[in-house]
């Protein structure tokens, strides 16, 4: 069972060592390094692969992440509040393997349509292993105590594997909308 961690600095090395990975393998947009552009009062916020070799650049994305569930917390505008966990294999502590982030609503138009409430990436060396699937799992209860009941799942449409996550975990497709598969999953609140 993989374990969902709040974000702290223990995982410095072996989450730039993923953020390596999933550039490595095109996948940059999974990295974990926010990149938000300055936008109305907002003023961005911006990390880099280099810069988070510092661990002081490190301790603030950190802070970044735990604080996002904070309704004051720095975000651009019209963003929610959200949980975010980084998943740590349980046979290897202090392992980033991953992460998820449970989004408190979907008002933002981006949300409703093709973010939905839930977000996670699998490091590529910890795929095929159930992590994703697992950590959808303990992510579905916790929303319920939120007071979610339903929550808003997505994937690419070419993303087979992260379909079949979301089906495994009671989703229901929906349908397709700009490249999107857009699943609902029952939280049973």
């Amino acid at each position: 069972m993989v374990l969902l961690a709040t974000p702290h600095v223990r995982f410095h090395r072996s989450f730039l060592e993923a953020a390596d990975e999933f550039r490595a393998a095109g996948e940059q947009q999974y990295d974990g390094i926010l990149d938000w552009p300055p936008e109305g009062d907002f003023p961005g916020l911006r990390f880099t692969r280099e810069g988070l070799e510092d661990p002081d650049q490190f301790r603030r994305l950190v802070d970044n992440r735990t604080g996002d569930e904070l309704p004051g917390s720095l975000r651009p505008p019209g963003w929610t509040t959200a949980t975010h966990w980084w998943l740590e294999d349980p046979d290897e502590p202090d392992r980033y393997v991953g992460a998820i982030s449970l989004r408190h609503s979907i008002t933002h138009p981006l949300l409703a349509s093709t973010g939905g409430h839930v977000g996670y990436g699998v490091r590529p060396t910890a795929r095929r292993r159930g992590i994703a699937k697992d950590g959808l799992r303990q992510v579905v209860p916790r929303a319920a105590r939120r007071g979610i009941p339903r929550l808003l799942v997505t994937c690419d449409v070419d993303n087979v594997a992260s379909a079949r996550v979301i089906e495994s975990c009671g989703g229901v497709l929906e349908g397709e909308l700009q490249g999107k598969r857009r699943y609902w999953v029952d939280t049973g609140a």
